[in-house]
């Protein structure tokens, strides 16, 4: 038996390869426009042509992530306006710019829509000739053999005296065994395998045109809002109940809106005690009882963080946690003109906490006088003690709580009409109250005692009770779950094309001039790969099996040699598969050297 393989290249002339070295996958082919006779429909396909070919799509992907960038480093009028007009007052001239390029919001600018339109447009007009291909190439058979089959890249051949149609019997069957799709083509046997590569690829495609519509999808159709809720107090799902709210442009609050609400029974943090991790938090829970409509049944449930309560489309997150110190406002003469649990938020890990508490309606001063009352309140749970430290948490967790407050009196500015941010204080048309230095009054107070108005304005108590409040977002995004199996999928499509080889074999079986049957196995794969030979190899070890190699012709004597007195005596044929080598398939290099 002889072997030999040559490393020639897939790009073979037609008269060599024919239809057996045509295309191994579904890209189009791209075809140079007739330049001098282009006109509004030339240059239209033209400019279809290169919007639709692979590179554009890369393009505009690659593009398409660099203009999120922005998104990412620079405050979004969608997500926090105040911060992007912090950012305006810090930066004059980039301010200005950045609001004519659209960096304030990214993802509803001109120039973002237009290149996810395009790409868009793009994976669409990329997929869908390479789909019609495809399900034509399944359809369809594997080409026939070329002409020389010593021109592919992975070759063997060998002699044997089996008939040609036994082998490309065995051939056929043993291609058909490896999942080959093979045929009878004339005095070959053509097979192909390798589909599911370009299926992987087209899939990897379809799937990013699911993310991209899930994402416009979401976008379009979301909804998000914010809403902080201490120990006994509640939440119903409607726009007013919200500290902060913003949806997408096609959502509709009257009815995209779930109904139910829920009230926080109790919220439960632990925290690491000792080592590096100290005050680090472990649990974080809230406790709730919900109802869905107007009538629903009451349920019990606990929020913890990345688990959140599911209702409908809703999802309701556990997001942030903080004190809420009881407090009770008296004027002069005892009464109570304020009582209730203030949340304040933390300004650290440890739970600083800062904050104002306002007492609007119901107070007189001394002279009988409406006014209203602000105080700057400052909370830590856990107190470091007199003369140990500043005002600032040494721990999470309420083991030695304490509240300063400084009092002031006058308009507390919220009759104005301006909206005004409920932790804050406004002092610019309120007085101080002062001590008996004439400075602002400030006091540390601890759960129980009592901060005393100066000439008899009243006084304000910090009750033992302290609460807890929980920090909720309630959030509708109706593309997320398809975005995900995109994202899946691609991930799928993606490995498929890159680890799954197409790749074309032949069979031949022809009687040579002697008598004796040639077979020829050669294999063509979409790139150069040790894959195909290796292939090779054992497929025809396994048809080698079935037609093995056929005896040499015994040498003739010439007529100056004696004759063997063995050559009258009766001799048994030797078995075929005595002495024979299995094939192999070989580098070129090594066959010249034979």
């Amino acid at each position: 038996m002889s072997t030999t393989d040559t490393k020639g290249t897939e790009k073979e002339s037609a008269d060599d390869l024919g239809a057996a070295g045509s295309q191994l996958s579904t890209a189009p082919r791209e075809e140079a426009p007739n330049l001098p006779s282009l006109g509004v429909i030339g240059w239209a396909r033209w400019f279809w042509r290169q919007l639709t070919s692979m590179r554009v799509a890369l393009l505009l992907l690659f593009l398409l992530s660099l203009g999120a960038i922005p998104g990412s480093l620079i405050p979004q009028s969608g997500t926090d306006a105040t911060k992007v007009a912090d950012f305006m007052d810090r930066h004059e001239t980039l301010g200005p710019i950045y609001e004519k390029l659209g960096l304030f919001h990214v993802y509803s600018s001109v120039w973002f829509s237009a290149i996810y339109i395009l790409l868009f447009v793009s994976l669409i007009g990329c997929i869908v000739p390479r789909t019609w291909q495809f399900v034509g190439q399944l359809r369809g058979r594997p080409p026939g053999a070329p002409k020389r089959l010593t021109r592919l890249p992975a070759y063997t051949t060998w002699r044997t005296g089996a008939e040609p149609e036994q082998v490309r019997e065995v051939a056929l069957r043993v291609l058909k065994q490896h999942r080959f799709r093979a045929h009878v083509a004339g005095d070959a046997v053509a097979a192909e395998k390798g589909y599911l590569r370009e299926a992987g690829n087209l899939l990897f495609h379809i799937a990013l045109i699911v993310m991209l519509v899930a994402f416009a999808w979401g976008q379009l159709y979301k909804s998000e809002g914010n809403k902080l809720v201490v120990e006994g107090d509640g939440f119903a799902n409607t726009i007013t109940q919200y500290d902060d709210f913003k949806s997408g442009s096609l959502f509709s609050i009257d009815h995209d809106l779930e109904p139910f609400s829920f009230d926080l029974k109790e919220f439960k943090g632990t925290y690491e005690v000792s080592g590096p991790n100290k005050g680090t938090p472990r649990t974080y829970e809230a406790d709730v009882t919900y109802s869905v409509g107007a009538d629903g049944e009451e349920k019990r449930t606990t929020i913890k963080v990345n688990e959140p309560l599911k209702i409908g489309d809703s999802k309701v997150y556990l997001v942030s946690h903080g004190y809420a110190p009881v407090v009770t406002v008296r004027d002069g003469k005892g009464k109570v003109v304020y009582k209730g649990a203030v949340p304040l938020l933390p300004q650290d890990s440890n739970v600083t906490s800062s904050g104002a508490i306002k007492v609007l309606d119901g107070y007189r001063n001394a002279d009988g006088e409406r006014e209203q009352l602000g105080f700057n309140a400052f909370f830590v749970p856990s107190f470091a003690g007199e003369g140990q430290g500043t005002m600032l948490s040494q721990f999470p967790a309420l083991l030695n709580p304490r509240l300063a407050l400084s009092a002031y009196h006058g308009d507390v500015g919220v009759d104005s009409g301006i909206a005004q941010n409920v932790y804050q204080l406004d002092t610019r048309k309120l007085e101080k109250f002062e001590d008996s230095d004439g400075e602002l009054l400030t006091e540390r107070l601890a759960p129980g005692e009592t901060m005393q108005l100066p000439d008899g304005a009243g006084s304000i108590t910090f009750e033992k009770e302290i609460k807890e409040w929980a920090g909720f977002q309630v959030t509708e995004q109706p593309g997320s779950g398809w975005a995900l199996l995109g994202a899946i999928a691609a991930i799928g499509g993606l490995a498929g094309s890159l680890f799954i080889q197409r790749r074309r074999v032949w069979v031949r079986a022809v009687r040579g001039a002697d008598g004796v049957t040639v077979v020829e196995m050669a294999g063509l794969g979409r790139s150069e790969s040790a894959k195909v030979p290796e292939e090779l190899g054992r497929l025809a070890a396994v048809v080698y099996d079935a037609a093995p190699t056929a005896p040499d012709a015994p040498p003739e004597r010439t007529q100056d040699q004696d004759p063997d007195p063995s050559d009258a005596q009766p001799t048994e044929e030797p078995s075929a598969d005595t002495s024979t080598p299995d094939p192999q398939v070989v580098s070129a290099e090594g066959a010249d050297k034979q």
